[in-house]
């Protein structure tokens, strides 16, 4: 039991000295790109309201999808593929198995991202609906919003949403390696649509999500809060109807049609139950 305890510290651990080097980086560069480009100017990111709930979202949550991902995975291994034991699941998980691991890394790669991302984007139409809607509101509960709101995420709504996606792509044959290039891109990707960012990218909007598209998304439902669910790649929006980026506007105003929504974490995390 104590070696078990020790094991889950010590990935903790390294989770967290990971996050705090990208922390500093995004810090120092997001707030030199706002100053330049703001799309809604006022104060810089670390004078934001509920700064402090950010922060423990930003270093907490990636701990929960990871711990999460893990258990999953061995789940599943045991469940559809009748793998148990450190060693045997170290051996399946490994370099992946199947026609997918036959794969070169580059092409897992693409292969990963492009189909994670489209069913992500359903994912996050399912989370816009009645039943999945208080927990994604945690997320889209951000006032002021910016990069650091990028992590702001209930664990429901990790759960079946990226963690959910990634342990089926590692079930099908994907190798966990792939997760080591993706993994950095995912967390840049998804702090820079969030960033303060005046940034439409230009025809390149089409192509690659960027900071105004999404935060459009973030605006109100009668506005673009209906709109832009993709999280890297616009083409799925503009394939099922859901593209929107008026010409020459910013969208202005974020957060929730809640104005009792919880600013503290722990509030957060309740709000789902309330009701």
């Amino acid at each position: 039991m104590l070696n078990e305890f020790y094991a889950v510290f010590l990935v903790a651990g390294e989770t967290v000295l990971k996050i705090v080097p990208i922390t500093v980086a995004f810090g120092i560069v997001f707030a030199a790109l706002t100053y330049w480009s703001a799309c809604n100017p006022g104060e810089f990111w670390w004078r934001k309201r509920q700064i402090a709930t950010d922060v423990l979202y930003w270093f907490l949550i990636p701990l929960v999808g990871r711990f999460l991902r893990i258990g999953l995975m061995i789940v599943g291994a045991a469940y559809f593929y009748g793998i148990n034991g450190t060693d045997a699941l170290l051996d399946f998980y490994n370099d992946g198995f199947g026609p997918l691991a036959d794969l070169p890394m580059w092409a897992e790669v693409i292969f990963f991202v492009v189909v994670s991302d489209f069913l992500l984007y359903w994912s996050h139409r399912l989370y816009h609906g009645i039943t999945l809607w208080k927990y994604h509101a945690v997320h889209h509960s951000s006032v002021d919003l910016d990069w650091i709101s990028a992590a702001r995420f209930h664990p429901i709504n990790i759960l079946f949403g990226t963690v959910m996606v990634d342990v089926f792509m590692m079930l099908i044959g994907i190798s966990p390696n792939v997760l080591l290039w993706v993994g950095p891109f995912t967390t840049i990707t998804s702090a820079f649509v969030h960033a303060n960012l005046n940034w439409t990218l230009g025809p390149f909007k089409y192509v690659i999500a960027g900071p105004v598209f999404h935060r459009w998304h973030h605006t109100a439902a009668d506005r673009g809060g209906s709109s832009n669910f993709a999280g890297t790649f616009p083409l799925w929006d503009l394939m099922f109807g859901t593209w929107y980026m008026p010409k020459g506007e910013l969208p202005d105003a974020y957060g929730v049609d809640d104005k009792d929504f919880p600013e503290s974490f722990g509030g957060q995390m309740a709000y789902p139950y309330r009701r």
